[in-house]
């Protein structure tokens, strides 16, 4: 019997035919693990503002996997040493990179388990691929975790100018509509180059960073950060929020069986790490368990949660408002009065429809691993520094904005 062809070949919107550059990548794509991915959205609820925006975690990967080859390519050809091995490794980092999103990724990633991040319960799915996979993801992990010496794999995996972040952006542009967030992923990636290994861009490159640098801030107001997708996220994370107290209360509520056990018991990190098994529950989580619940507790005997899950499902969603500086107490007391009055709520219940948070703008942390220039001497110049326009340093500085939530009746 002849050998499965292990190369297939992926037609994806963004960059055309994508080709599997290792045996092994195919194989970790077929594990029902990776096949997960099919079924949470890239963009949690933004759909409800862009109707476009219904790709997936997996489409992601994939386009991220893609990016990494061509810069493992780049690099090689600069002179920088990518043995086979670091290659493969680096690979199967960014391919498995969101692995441990659960549904509706960011919007609920600390609400069905507390304080674990998404990097982290990636890190249990790679640990125990690798050890499906007989100690084959060895130096993926190391890289992935930032324990392998040549940091500049790392950072393709994970920094300021990483694959994911190239990928996410021209992805979620595409699929939204929202042109602001094109960039120019062959350009940067073709100046990418390692100096005292870490990362950085050719000078002849800077314009398509200060271009990536702007489209980030931009897809943050007008998608990530867009005010009604703000609504709808909190929205989302109130209903679970409001589920999760009813069940500690022994109150019955309809879930799938993994839902079930993240609704009705407290998990936290030392709750993967004690029980492996409960990664095999968390990875039967998807957008559909949440959804099908959602459906059915809108007809919930608990004003609260029906109201809630009514509110999703006929997106009906918060009125909100922004503005630079927190909501003064008399302004939230009278909304609050009118919410109580006219949805007859106990007072108790009020911060499910009635709240006050911020959301922060940060294009550019140069506190964080920096985006490097290597100038025409050799030197290497931070971003911020070598751009010859002011905004560059001005996107570099945090904007936070508060916002107010409510019922729109």
């Amino acid at each position: 019997m002849s050998q499965l062809n292990k190369k297939k070949i992926f037609n994806d919107p963004i960059y055309g035919f994508i080709t599997l550059p290792y045996d092994i990548i195919f194989d970790l794509i077929e594990h029902p693990y990776f096949q997960r991915l099919r079924r949470i959205k890239q963009l949690g609820l933004t759909h409800m503002v862009f109707p476009g925006a219904l790709h997936t975690r997996f489409h992601h990967a994939l386009g991220t996997m893609h990016l990494m080859t061509k810069a493992i390519d780049v690099l090689r050809s600069k002179g920088t040493k990518i043995t086979e091995k670091e290659a493969q490794g680096v690979s199967i980092a960014i391919l498995l990179h969101d692995i441990g999103h659960g549904p509706f990724s960011h919007a609920l990633e600390h609400s069905l388990v507390n304080g674990v991040s998404h990097e982290e319960i990636s890190t249990f799915f790679m640990d125990a691929l690798n050890k499906e996979f007989k100690g084959k993801l060895d130096l993926a992990l190391q890289i992935f975790r930032n324990e392998y010496p040549k940091k500049f794999l790392h950072q393709l995996v994970s920094s300021q100018l990483d694959m994911d972040r190239l990928d996410y952006l021209k992805r979620d542009s595409f699929y939204t509509g929202v042109s602001e967030g094109v960039i120019s992923t062959d350009r940067i990636i073709t100046m990418l180059n390692v100096k005292n290994d870490e990362l950085a861009i050719e000078e002849k490159g800077i314009y398509s960073i200060e271009k990536f640098i702007i489209a980030r801030r931009l897809m943050y107001w007008q998608v990530y950060l867009h005010k009604t997708v703000v609504s709808a996220e909190n929205l989302l994370i109130k209903i679970l929020k409001r589920a999760k107290e009813l069940a500690a209360q022994h109150i019955d509520l309809f879930a799938t069986p993994a839902l079930s056990q993240f609704l009705y018991n407290e998990h936290n990190l030392s709750s993967f790490q004690k029980n492996p098994l409960l990664l095999d529950t968390f990875a039967e989580l998807d957008d559909t368990d949440i959804m099908s619940a959602i459906k059915v507790w809108k007809t919930h005997s608990d004003k609260t949660l029906s109201t809630l899950c009514k509110m999703a499902i006929n997106r009906d969603l918060y009125k909100i408002q922004l503005q630079s500086k927190k909501f003064e107490k008399p302004v939230v007391d009278a909304i609050s009065a009118d919410v109580i009055a006219k949805l007859k709520i106990p007072k108790n219940e009020l911060s499910y429809f009635v709240f006050q948070d911020n959301i922060v703008n940060n294009a550019y942390n140069p506190k964080m691993d920096k985006i490097n220039i290597l100038l025409k001497d050799n030197s290497i110049n931070d971003i911020t520094e070598a751009a010859d326009t002011f905004n560059i340093k001005a996107l570099a500085t945090p904007v936070k904005k508060w916002f107010l939530c409510f019922p729109k009746h």
